[in-house]
Order: structure tokens, then C-alpha cells, then sequence
């Protein structure tokens, strides 16, 4: 039954596939942490919030702390002046939130389980344009999805065709994220470039 009248159905959700999530997308944003830190020295928000991700993805528990963190890096986001040192923020502050999905069949909810992801893409595409190096994609764990290739070009850092251009991400991402966003609908409509990379992750991992 519906969690309410006309509401989403619930979802299965155990605690370890959303510490998994938590730890993907917590991963996938200390990968772009650096183009921050290198333009706004001396602001601990964004790390603080990864650091507190992977706190919670090895066991620790879910607190106001957790979501204090991930509000913060919002904030340092929206002081950050270089575009992809306010994506990397950006992409710290869904690490943290990434704790708070809700097991309901909303569409809204891929945005906790991509929203990393997402945002660090846009950060890694708006520094290939700008030609500085692109920060080194994070390992690949060992019970990841592994589909080969890597990125090359900004097309391909993040494209949105959902073809080979995915599969650097695609292959980082643990079974146990793909099977909790294949529960839900598909990435909604909207959010500028960001939404356009979500809804390409999206269709790609569902495949």
C-alpha cells in the first residue's frame, strides 16, 4: 500500500544497501574535492561532509551532525566562485545527504543515490573545458559493476547518450547501489546540465 493517500509505494531499502550509497557517493565526491580546496583554501565543508559520509557508510550512525555537514558544503557551494569547485561542493553536500534517501518509489529519490555522482561530473566536464587536469576518477571497488572504458574527451567525462561515455562511472558503482535505483522511477526531468548527466547515469546503470 502507499505510505499515503496518492503517495509513492515504499521500496525495499536495508541499511547495508544505503551505506553502500552513502559510501559510492562519497567516493565519487573526494574524487573532485581538490578543485575546490584549490580555489578556496582553508574551507573544511566539503571534506568535512565526505568525511562524515564515509563515517556513516563504515557503521556510524545517522545524526543531525550528518545533515548539519551536508548543508554546510551547500553553503560553501553557493559562496565558491569557480563553477567546478561549487559542483565538487555540491557534490559533498549529496555525499552527506545520500544517508537520508527514503525507501518510497519517488523519482526525487534517485537524486540521493546519483546527486554525487552527478555534481562530480559536472565538476570533472567543466574542467576539462577549462583544459586543467582532471582530477584522478576514484578505484573502481572490488564488488563494483564492471563495464570497461574511460573518459577521454569532455564528451565523454559527461556525456549524456548513455553509451560508452558512462562507463568510467559505471564501473565504480557496487551492485547494491544499482539494484536500490532500480527500484525507483526514472531520473526526473529538470535540473539544467546536472539533471541531463543524472538522467544519462540513470538509464545507463538501469541497463
Amino acid at each position: 500500500m502507499p505510505t499515503e493517500p496518492n503517495g509513492p509505494d515504499p521500496i525495499e531499502l536495508s541499511p547495508h544497501e544505503l551505506r553502500e550509497i552513502a559510501g559510492h557517493a562519497a567516493g565519487q565526491a573526494s574524487g573532485v574535492l581538490a578543485l575546490f580546496e584549490e580555489s578556496v583554501p582553508g574551507d573544511p565543508r566539503p571534506r568535512e561532509a565526505v568525511e562524515a559520509a564515509l563515517a556513516f557508510a563504515a557503521g556510524g550512525p545517522r545524526t543531525a551532525a550528518l545533515r548539519r555537514a551536508a548543508w554546510a558544503a551547500f553553503r560553501a557551494a553557493r559562496e565558491a566562485a569557480p563553477p567546478a569547485a561549487a559542483e565538487a561542493a555540491r557534490a559533498a553536500s549529496h555525499a552527506a545527504g545520500a544517508a537520508f534517501l527514503h525507501p518510497v518509489a519517488s523519482a526525487h529519490q534517485v537524486r540521493h543515490v546519483l546527486g554525487a555522482t552527478a555534481h562530480a561530473a559536472r565538476a570533472r566536464e567543466l574542467t576539462a573545458a577549462t583544459t586543467r587536469p582532471t582530477p584522478e576518477a576514484p578505484t573502481p571497488r572490488a564488488d563494483a559493476t564492471d563495464v570497461p572504458g574511460s573518459p577521454t574527451t569532455a564528451d565523454e567525462v559527461a556525456g549524456v547518450d548513455g553509451g560508452e561515455g558512462w562507463a568510467w562511472v559505471c564501473r565504480g558503482v557496487p551492485s547494491a547501489v544499482v539494484a536500490v535505483l532500480r527500484r525507483l522511477p526514472a531520473a526526473p526531468a529538470g535540473g539544467g546540465r546536472v539533471g541531463e548527466i543524472m538522467r544519462g547515469l540513470d538509464a545507463a546503470l538501469r541497463r
